[in-house]
């Protein structure tokens, strides 16, 4: 038996995900969390075979959980699963230590699927993020400005172009203000822009809101 840990904000997403692998034989939800420090604290109380990981949830993200996970629990299977497309997390969270990545629109199926492979200790990869992780360890001088900057900022970034004010930015990531302002700073320099009227235009036009 795959004993497997959901991770995601939204109950009734939880409450789906329980409802889809209940109908294997293999597969058992065994925890659930709302958010990347209940994560946290219930991978250090027992054993899990794979972790099902949000992107966006509050306290700590997804990706943040997912470098912490790693590192204390260099092994476990940690599969992504996201309402945000491929092109905007699955790259990062591929490099940040996940075995694999999916978005919520995917098929039952393949959610069984990707969860079996994970937990063999096998990689999961859609065509379309192998072709996107390919691009990514290549030498491309030419990716746009948004796959050259950090994770954190890429997180500043996705939130500010989501029109949240530098305040909400700091309450989302449980950063200072200042903090915030800095990697805004960092953003408006990397990418070449001018003020996060800029930022939260060119956010718009790639698609990167959160």
């Amino acid at each position: 038996m795959i004993r497997v840990l959901i991770a995601d904000d939204h109950a009734i997403v939880r409450q789906g995900l329980k409802q889809i692998l209940s109908e294997t034989d293999d597969l058992l939800v065994a925890g659930e969390a709302d958010d990347g420090s209940q994560a946290l604290h219930l991978a250090r109380q027992c054993t899990w075979d794979v972790f099902l990981l949000d992107v966006s949830m509050p306290n700590r993200n997804g990706i943040d959980t997912l470098k912490q996970l790693k590192k204390e629990f260099p092994r476990l299977p940690v599969l992504i699963l996201s309402m945000h497309p491929e092109e905007q997390y699955a790259v990062r969270a591929l490099k940040a230590g996940a075995s694999g990545y999916l978005t919520k629109q995917s098929a039952p199926e393949q959610l069984v699927t990707a969860i079996r492979q994970v937990a063999n200790g096998k990689k999961f990869l859609s065509p379309a993020v192998a072709q996107q992780l390919a691009e990514a360890i290549s030498d491309n001088t030419d990716k746009p400005p948004h796959e050259r900057i950090t994770d954190r900022e890429y997180q500043v970034l996705t939130l500010i172009a989501s029109g949240k004010t530098l305040t909400q930015v700091a309450d989302t990531l449980n950063l200072s203000v200042a903090t915030v302002g800095t990697y805004r700073a960092r953003l408006l320099e990397k990418m070449g822009l001018k003020s996060t009227a800029e930022l939260i235009r060119y956010g718009l036009e790639h698609g990167l809101t959160d």
